[in-house]
């Protein structure tokens, strides 16, 4: 095994493609993140939407299908903490896009709800989400419902 230190100009001039990945290349979590990546960047460009940001579409689609659900429970259904929840929402709310309203219940929490300008938003990325899907389909062929049945497991039993 070789332990010297590359030049500057060496390392400067790799690609991509050329990083030794070590342990990485055989870590499921890793890909999960290379794919996640790269499917977002396919789907932003997709949408030519150069303003969206990881997890817009998915909130809108919560938000929208679950009126007045709670920051709580949407960050509950989509996977995500409330450190990268609030400020996707706090975007979200200042972009018109979602609004929230108190819950009488309880003051420490409320409710969301899709603006008018949210649900056109949401019409136009859900277009092209069932566009980017069937390309996402194509790559995986036959072995759609086993690979979602492998990522709901590790979901499932990871959590």
């Amino acid at each position: 095994m070789n332990h010297a230190k590359p030049l500057r100009g060496e390392i400067e001039n790799r690609q991509v493609g050329d990083i030794a990945l070590g342990d990485l290349d055989d870590y499921i979590g890793f890909h999960l993140r290379l794919a996640q990546n790269a499917s977002f960047r396919a789907f932003q460009r997709q949408t030519g939407q150069s303003d969206l940001r990881p997890g817009w579409y998915a909130l809108l689609s919560l938000i929208n299908d679950n009126p007045g659900i709670t920051p709580m429970t949407l960050s509950r259904a989509s996977g995500r903490d409330k450190s990268t929840l609030t400020p996707l929402l706090r975007d979200m709310i200042r972009e018109g896009l979602v609004e929230k309203q108190p819950i009488a219940r309880d003051r420490r929490s409320y409710a969301l709800f899709a603006t008018p300008a949210g649900i056109a938003r949401l019409v136009d990325l859900s277009r092209h989400a069932a566009e980017h899907d069937k390309r996402l389909d194509r790559i995986v062929g036959d072995r759609k419902a086993e690979l979602l049945n492998l990522l709901r497991r590790i979901t499932a039993e990871i959590e």
